[in-house]
Parts: C-alpha cells; sequence; structure tokens
C-alpha cells in the first residue's frame, strides 16, 4: 500500500491525496481522495495547471470529502485529462458541489480577464464531471476491489461533509478532509474513529485553541452593538457553505434573546442563497436547539430584517441604505466575490468593523488584513484601512489542537501506527506534529508535495 501527495501539502489547499493499494488477488488499483483547487492566488494561477503527478486515466474512483472548492475545484480538469471513474460524495455534497465549481468556473473566466491564462476547465468539463458522480449515504460500504472497501462517517465540517475509511492489504487508512470544530450549532457531531493504522490528518487549527460557543455569541453580539452605537457597517465575510448558515442561525438566536435591532442585515451572495435553499431541503442531515424549532416559520436560516440580495442590482442598493447595517457576503477569503466592493467602500471608516470569521490563506487580501495590513490593494485601487478589524476563531469550520487529538485517538485506544499531517501551514502543522509525537507517542509525518510513503 502506498500513499501520494498532490496538494495541501505544504499548505492549507489544493487537496488531493492518492492511494496504492492491492487486492486480494494481488491486482493494484489507485483511488483518490479529493481534487481541490489551489487558493490564495488568482483561479487561473499556474499551479492549477500543473500536472496533477499521476495519470488520471489510472485513477479508478474519487472520494469527496465535502463541496469546498479546495476539495473538489480540479475534479473538471481530472475528467478533462482522461478520469472516467466514479466520484463518491454523501448526497447533499452533491448538490452543493455544484453550485461552488460553477461558481468557480465564473470567477475563473473574470480572473482570466485579468491574467491572460486560460480557464482550468470548461462548462462541458464540469457537466461530464457530474455525470461521473454517485451520491451515497453515511456508513453505506462500498466495494473498490475483493477485499477492498470504503466508507464515508460523519465529518461535522458542513452539510454533507465526511471522512472516508479503507481497509486493504490488512489496513484501515483513514483521510480526514476537513474535520469539524465542537459545539457546531447546526450539524451534527463528528463522528469518532472506532479504529484505524494510518491517518491522514488536516491541521489547519493544530496549533491553537478555539474560543467557547458562548464567546462566540457574545463576541458577535458586541460587534453587532458596536456597529448601532456608531452607526456604521459590520462586514462579515463569510464562506457560502456551512460558515453564512452558522452565522445567519446564530443572529437567529440573538434576536430571538436580548438583541432587538431593525436594522437591515444583507446576505449579499448568490451562492450563499442558493446554498441555504439547500441547507433547507436536507435539513434532516442537520440538528438545532429547541427553541429555534419552535419558531412560526420553521426556518432557522432567515428572520425579519434579512434581505437576500441575489441580483447584481440589489447588490448595489446597499449602498442606499443607511447606516447601521450589516453585510454578509462572500467570498469567505475575501480573493474575489461582492465582498472585495464592500471592502472598497467601508474599510477607510473608522466607524466601521470587519468580522473575520474563517481561515485566512495566505496571499489573500483576507489574510493582509487579518495579520494588521494597514492599506490593501483591491482591483487596483489603494484602500485605507481605518476600520475596526476582529476575528471569531470559534466560528470556524476546523476542529482546533484539542478536537483533531480527541479525533485521531480511536475508539479502541489503539494509537495509529502513522499519522501524515495535511491542510496547514508550517506554523500549524509543525508544533501540532510535535504535540502528537508528544502525547500520542507514534510516528508522524509532514509529507512534502508529490512525496509517496509506503505502508507496511
Amino acid at each position: 500500500m502506498k500513499v501520494s501527495f498532490h496538494g495541501a501539502t505544504p499548505g492549507v489547499t489544493g487537496s488531493c491525496h492518492r492511494l496504492q493499494v492491492k487486492d486480494t488477488n494481488g491486482k493494484n488499483h489507485q483511488i483518490l481522495f479529493d481534487c481541490g483547487m489551489f487558493q490564495g492566488e488568482q483561479m487561473c494561477g499556474s499551479k492549477n495547471h500543473d500536472e496533477f503527478g499521476f495519470d488520471p486515466k489510472e485513477i479508478e474512483m474519487v472520494f469527496v470529502s465535502h463541496p469546498h472548492a479546495d476539495h473538489t475545484g480540479r475534479l473538471p480538469k481530472l475528467v478533462k485529462e482522461g478520469f472516467r471513474g466514479t466520484i463518491f460524495m454523501i448526497e447533499p455534497c452533491v448538490g452543493l458541489t455544484k453550485l461552488v465549481l460553477e461558481d468557480a468556473h465564473h470567477i475563473m473566466k473574470e480572473d482570466a480577464k485579468r491574467c491572460g491564462s486560460p480557464v482550468l476547465y470548461e462548462l462541458e468539463d464540469l457537466t461530464l464531471a457530474f455525470e461521473q458522480v454517485k451520491g451515497v449515504g453515511y456508513h453505506q460500504q462500498i466495494d473498490i476491489a475483493p477485499g477492498v472497501k470504503a466508507m464515508f462517517h460523519e465529518a461535522g465540517h458542513v452539510l454533507g461533509s465526511a471522512y472516508i475509511s479503507v481497509e486493504g492489504e490488512g489496513k484501515r487508512v483513514i483521510f480526514s478532509g476537513d474535520i469539524g470544530n465542537d459545539d457546531v450549532p447546526i450539524l451534527p457531531e463528528t463522528e469518532p474513529i472506532s479504529r484505524a493504522d494510518v491517518v491522514i490528518c488536516e491541521s489547519t487549527y493544530g496549533y491553537r485553541k478555539h474560543e467557547g460557543v458562548e464567546t462566540r455569541a457574545s463576541m458577535l453580539k458586541e460587534a453587532i452593538e458596536g456597529v448601532i452605537h456608531h452607526r456604521g457597517v459590520l462586514m462579515i465575510p463569510a464562506f457560502s457553505i456551512e460558515r453564512t448558515q452558522e452565522l445567519l442561525y446564530e443572529i437567529d438566536r440573538l434576536l430571538l434573546g436580548e438583541l432587538k435591532t431593525k436594522m437591515p442585515i444583507y446576505l449579499d451572495s448568490p451562492m450563499a442563497i442558493k446554498a441555504t435553499a439547500l441547507y433547507r431541503h436536507y435539513k434532516q442531515y442537520l440538528k438545532f436547539d429547541v427553541p429555534i424549532l419552535s419558531e412560526p416559520d420553521n426556518d432557522f436560516f432567515s428572520f425579519p430584517n434579512l434581505r437576500e440580495t441575489l441580483s447584481v442590482s440589489e447588490s448595489k442598493a446597499i449602498n442606499d441604505s443607511p447606516s447601521p447595517k450589516i453585510i454578509i457576503a462572500g467570498s469567505g477569503m475575501m480573493s474575489g466575490g461582492r465582498i472585495m466592493h464592500h471592502l472598497i467602500r467601508y474599510l477607510p471608516d473608522k466607524n466601521n468593523h470587519l468580522l473575520i470569521i474563517g481561515y485566512q490563506a495566505r496571499g489573500t487580501i483576507g489574510r493582509k488584513l487579518f495579520d494588521g495590513a494597514k492599506k490593501v490593494r483591491i482591483y487596483g485601487t489603494e484602500v485605507d484601512v481605518h476600520a475596526k478589524m476582529s476575528a471569531i476563531g470559534a466560528f470556524s469550520a476546523h476542529g482546533d489542537m484539542d478536537k483533531l487529538t480527541r479525533w485521531i485517538t480511536p475508539v479502541d485506544g489503539k494509537i495509529p501506527e502513522k499519522i501524515f499531517l495535511v491542510h496547514g501551514d508550517p506554523e500549524s502543522k509543525e508544533p501540532f506534529a510535535k504535540h502528537l509525537r508528544e502525547t500520542l507517542k507514534t510516528e508522524v509525518l509532514i509529507p512534502d508535495y508529490q512525496s509517496e510513503h509506503v505502508i507496511n
């Protein structure tokens, strides 16, 4: 058995990991865990156009952990270059992934006009990819070959997210995808690992510990009260899938409680609006607290103050709305989308507030602002930053050091023989690796890009 790493090393994005495993007849099979896009650069950036490091025609199956672009964004490229196998994902993940890839194609076309390079894939490649997609359920056994099987398990990261187990050659390998945070308000808890010989684990927040749930709610309430007091604008860049829905749910809870305001709250993201509709459709996969369930409209993601701005004209009309107001817009890393126009307009005013609630990859405007930049260049415009800046780590959809350590430790008590850390910047992976070696007393590896490792 061999595993090789074709993305999310050394950084966070570009998830793509290949497993080579022999069946009981000695025949070799190649499967892929995710096939994501490198982010933090233009979507038509050169790294996404690089060769995979393997022949797509030889891959038999792809197992997709969840719909985010850094885990799905190169699937159409894989198909374009000859992959003709089955793409497996959890049922709600299918519609969400289609939304993500259609949006990515639109952004790539816009980027291509600016950077002059070709788009990564065309719509016909996307259509063909979805002809190869098969939606499955949690704990449904997938037979890869004689003596080799796979299964999806609840990851608690986003709707339809999963980690994947593969059994073959007498070994059980776990691929984490992205593991969800503790106490996510609308998702089931992450399923514990029953047993594992090898774990390929994300490490996005392996270096830190998140604030608690109570802190998350109080910090959000404080931010909202602050813009009401200063008659400012609260900008919240949010990922369209999960972060937006959790945020709407949390605001709904606050408005049901002690926070009373009639100021408009704009959801200015067509993709987030469409994704929220899918969340409503697949609500049987979600969990909600009793007070929300008792709401007359039985809608956990809307409230009287909410304005959904689907069209461009509706989005532009937000500028005419007097302050105070809240604008929730994509993209979450501030690497494109409607949030960019709001940043240009509102960052220079000290009465306004930028609230960051998700991971910011290197190279993005979001990372520069998170790191305290006083000026940023957006679409060729130099923008002064005077708005208040804050971040709430507890809104992260990723588990922290404590959560990941607990998850890696199987229920049977037998520590995995090998742990590979992926999906993390060096400043995250290295301390997390040290922590795991000291805590679990096992081999922890940080693989290089395109490296291959034998699993005995």
